[in-house]
Order: C-alpha cells, then sequence, then structure tokens
C-alpha cells in the first residue's frame, strides 16, 4: 500500500493514525446520514471520539470555516453588486451557509483530527 500524506488523507476524509480507514460512512452528498461517523476506524482501530464532547473544538473551526466563506461572499457582493441593501446580502448568504454546512461539518471534524488533536500518524498501521 502506498503512503498518502496528511494532506492527502485530510482531503479524502481517512484516519490521522493509520491514513486508510475512512471517518464518516456516507459521503457528504448523501441527504441523510452525512453526519454518520464510524465509532472506530474500520482500518487500525482508533477510537475517533476519545471523550464525550470530544469535537466541540471542532465548533470552532467550523465556525471559523463559515466566517471566511460568508466574508469572502460579502467582499463579492459588495464589490459586483456595488453595495445593494442588507437583505440581499442575507438573501445570498444565508442560504450559502445552509448548502454548505454538510461539507462544512466534515471538514471541520477531519481538521480537528488531523490537525489539532495531536494524532500521529503510524507507519504500515
Amino acid at each position: 500500500m502506498e503512503d498518502v500524506s496528511k494532506s492527502q488523507a485530510a482531503l479524502k476524509g481517512l484516519c490521522p493514525r493509520c491514513r486508510q480507514g475512512k471517518i464518516f460512512k456516507k459521503p457528504f452528498y448523501s441527504p441523510t446520514g452525512f453526519d454518520e461517523m464510524y465509532e472506530l476506524c474500520p482500518h487500525c482501530g482508533l477510537r475517533y471520539e476519545i471523550e464525550p464532547g470530544y469535537f466541540i473544538g471542532a465548533m470552532y473551526v467550523s465556525y471559523a470555516i463559515s466566517g471566511g466563506v460568508a466574508l469572502v461572499l460579502g467582499f463579492l457582493i459588495f464589490y459586483l453588486g456595488g453595495d445593494p441593501d442588507g437583505w440581499v446580502y442575507a438573501s445570498i448568504i444565508a442560504p450559502v451557509m445552509v448548502v454548505i454546512a454538510p461539507v462544512n461539518f466534515r471538514i471541520s471534524r477531519v481538521i480537528w483530527l488531523h490537525y489539532v488533536a495531536g494524532i500521529k500518524y503510524v507507519k504500515g498501521l
């Protein structure tokens, strides 16, 4: 099996320890179950949620992602739309936040596991 880099594993939603097992059970575009995670890595057995409330920190990552997307959209609307009324900003940004919520949920948890949680990669596991 070829080695997968940390960034490749994060992009593919793979376990941070073995970089082979999947973190989520279904694809992000699944209308139901986009949030279903394996309790343990199917390959190496790593428990993803080490303790109750472990992913509360991922909410801060999610908040940063949402804020960044909203900020970029706000600037685009401002510059491309000539600073329209406030309802225009809200009617564009709010639905985008709802649409990206499943992706944001997953990205924030993957970033939390790979880059913040301190889980070390074990080669050949």
